[in-house]
């Protein structure tokens, strides 16, 4: 890397660094996982080093923390608060412990004991006690100058007033943090108050502790852990572990998992100890930290710019955490797929508390891919067990591993169920799926809900008032059971003995409101309507296809009807597919496959007029046999054709808008294949039906121009012996006057 390149990156990170230090410091509100933090600090740190004219100007190279807010009073620390250097990896904490071996002149088998003590995720504080008695509490701000919060100290119960029998001046430095109960019940606290609700324990405690009005600090369950000191009149003992003794007698708290250690094994091993530990603590820690003992030692190692040379904070993977899985609950989703979640002892991944994490399908509980291949080597995931949490892509809680050696001599496999734990019915898995479904549909209350929420999204009704957690609500309360239900609101619910203005949180105006916004989308466009049903596989973009298609729903049902023999006939070729793909070698696979499938297609005898309802449907652009084979099943279920059929009747279903029909290609069927140069496939499919042409994805007997790109294959060869009309770019484009 060349200089200017060093100086353009490292002034990015600066940036990046400053911004990132603002929010977590002084607005409790971090921006960046500290796994991401660690990450720029730590290449903006080697460039410095590599760099030293960069370092010289520097911003963030000798700063930490940020400046105090401009919301409380300044105090000038005494004596620096410092930061930690960082070690990551085991190797990390030997280079460390060999750096002071050399600094100090020891050689390898000389005696260097260390405490080693949990890193409290919380907020630094520093006590200043004269004659026994608080009288100042700071944060620590850049290090310098921290912001007074005195008052907001003296309501910590964990903070002593007095203290008798301490040296006249003594500075007690610390952690202010949250336990994860007492998180939890603020947040609850703060949810029915409409409050703040906090992302982690660490961002309460910091938010807690930085009140202008200390009513609400006393308010707030903060804790303190006592670990270090800053001015003394009188030392508190000649080691490290000794003076955190003499501070536990004088009256603080003090981590009990605080140890002496006499090697970096001892160290090491304590380390791992306690990150075993994690989730049990009831608060949370990011590392172990490191100390040399020998408080002559401290003095004589001494400061670096920011960090002390005798201490080290050993941190653990910021992505990961281990915890203990509580329970496997399963969700049944809108198509009535069964989602199993992971029900964790909470614990924090990322700077998030995690207490859920996907398990994807039963499959991935066995440890197994969706080829059944191995992804935790021998490792099923059962009730019970301790394992590693990690946050993928920074956002979705997974587990990475599991803990054999904890796992309990009861335990058994998880039994994933094979019905549906809301409704009772079969939970089926086809041949070929990875996940069980709920063949329970409309009668399946976690399916009513789901298809309800999605029936009132943005893209489908979209009807103002009526959001997911009120249309949940009406379900439960038994107002609203399918979508037809909701037309019908007013008519039910907007006089008589129950009325909505009568319900919490509802009056005359919100009611009228509603019933209002409902009124205004009995009118709506068909693509809508069909996104609206919830069916699987049918997106925005394949409803939109569906209803340029077929322009009304009469049309659509029954081109579904016609089509119906040929569907069940291709249902049971792709069974028996899937069978064969299972039994026939690799050698004869393909030819033996399609040999199967036409066999089943032809034992089905499907009627001609079936068969080319079905080739008509899937040729539509974008839908394809499985989209096809999902709209058909769905309006032959029984029960969600009359639902159907109850919604349609209360609506008034708007055509897309009608293509130009004097176009040279109005009522053509046009297929693109191979690259196209001079617009995407989505300008030409666009293109092409504004002039009145409908767009196909395969070609057939029924299509009357190709056109060709670069790479076209299959449907050129096929365009050829059809003897339909192929054209390149240029040919089309001059064919519909764009040329």
């Amino acid at each position: 890397m060349d200089a200017a390149d060093a100086e353009a990156e490292f002034q990015s990170l600066e940036t990046q660094i400053e911004a990132a230090d603002v929010a977590y410091h002084q607005n409790d509100a971090p921006s960046l996982s500290d796994g991401a933090y660690d990450k720029l600090k730590r290449r903006y740190l080697a460039l410095a080093e590599a760099f030293p004219e960069l370092a010289a100007q520097g911003r963030r190279v000798t700063a930490i923390g940020a400046p105090a807010a401009s919301g409380f009073g300044k105090v000038a620390h005494s004596v620096r608060m410092m930061s930690l250097g960082n070690a990551f990896e085991d190797q990390d904490v030997e280079d460390f412990a060999a750096g002071l071996r050399r600094y100090l002149g020891l050689s390898p088998d000389a005696p260097l004991a260390f405490t080693a003590e949990p890193k409290i995720d919380g907020l630094s504080l520093s006590l200043r006690y004269e004659q026994g008695k608080l009288v100042q509490a700071a944060t620590r701000g850049d290090g310098a100058v921290g912001e007074n919060v005195t008052e907001n100290a003296r309501t910590i119960a964990d903070i002593p007033q007095e203290i008798p029998g301490a040296p006249d001046v003594l500075e007690v430095r610390g952690e202010v943090y949250m336990s994860h109960a007492d998180f939890e019940a603020l947040n609850a606290r703060q949810s029915d108050t409409g409050g703040k609700i906090f992302a982690n324990p660490r961002n309460a405690a910091a938010g807690s502790l930085r009140q202008l009005d200390a009513d609400i600090t006393r308010a707030r369950p903060l804790r303190f852990f006592a670990y270090s000191w800053g001015e003394l009149s009188a030392p508190l003992a000649e080691t490290q572990i000794g003076a955190i003794q003499r501070l536990a007698v004088l009256g603080f708290q003090t981590n009990p998992l605080t140890r002496q250690c006499e090697t970096i094994s001892e160290i090491l091993t304590h380390y791992h100890t306690i990150e075993a530990q994690r989730a049990e603590l009831g608060y949370d820690i990011d590392g172990v930290v490191y100390k040399v003992d020998d408080l002559a030692l401290q003095e004589r190692l001494g400061f670096r710019s920011t960090t002390p040379r005798w201490a080290i904070a050993h941190k653990f993977p910021a992505e990961l955490a281990w915890t203990r899985l509580d329970g496997i609950d399963i969700q049944v989703g809108r198509t009535g797929a069964l989602s199993p979640v992971a029900r964790l002892h909470p614990v924090t991944v990322g700077g998030v508390v995690v207490s859920n994490a996907t398990l994807h399908n039963e499959d991935y509980i066995r440890g197994l891919d969706s080829k059944g291949a191995e992804i935790r080597e021998g490792k099923d995931i059962r009730v019970g067990d301790w394992v590693q949490i990690y946050r993928a892509g920074d956002v979705i809680p997974k587990i990475a591993d599991v803990d054999l050696t904890r796992r309990s001599d009861g335990s058994v496999p998880y039994d994933f169920p094979n019905t549906c734990p809301r409704c009772g019915s079969p939970a089926v898995r086809e041949e070929g799926d990875a996940v069980r479904r709920c063949s329970g549909g409309l009668i399946c209350p976690a399916q009513a809900v789901e298809k309800l929420k999605h029936f009132v999204s943005r893209a489908a009704f979209d009807i103002e008032g009526l959001g997911a957690k009120q249309v949940a609500q009406f379900h439960a309360d038994g107002w609203v059971k399918e979508p037809a239900d909701i037309f019908e609101l007013e008519a039910k619910y907007g006089s008589g003995i129950q009325q909505l203005k009568n319900r919490e949180g509802w009056g005359d105006k919100s009611a009228a409101a509603l019933f209002s916004a409902i009124d205004s989308k009995r009118r709506i466009a068909f693509a809508r309507l069909i996104f609206s049903l919830g069916i699987r596989h049918v997106g925005e973009v394949a409803a939109r296809d569906v209803a340029l298609h077929f322009r009304s729903w009469t049309a659509l049902v029954e081109a579904l009807d016609l089509a119906r023999p040929a569907a069940i006939a291709h249902r049971a070729a792709d069974d028996a597919e899937l069978q064969e793909r299972q039994d026939a070698t690799r050698d004869v696979r393909r030819a033996r496959i399609s040999e199967v499938r036409k066999a089943v297609i032809a034992d089905c005898a499907v009627a001609p007029e079936a068969q080319a309802a079905w080739d008509d449907l899937i040729s539509v652009d974008g839908l394809g046999p499985t989209v096809a084979l999902s709209l058909s099943d769905a309006f032959a279920n029984t029960e969600e054709r009359a639902a159907f059929s109850r919604l349609v009747a209360h609506l008034d279903i708007t055509a897309p808008e009608a293509p130009a029909n004097d176009s040279v290609v109005a009522g053509k069927t046009v297929v693109f294949t191979g690259s196209l140069e001079k617009m995407t496939r989505a300008e030409a499919k666009a293109r092409a039906e504004s002039l009145g042409a409908k767009v196909s994805g395969s070609v057939s007997r029924k299509t009357d121009i190709l056109v060709a790109g670069p790479g076209a294959g299959s449907k050129a060869a096929k365009a050829a012996e059809l003897g339909v009309m192929t054209l390149d770019e240029d040919g089309w484009l001059e064919l519909i006057g764009q040329g």
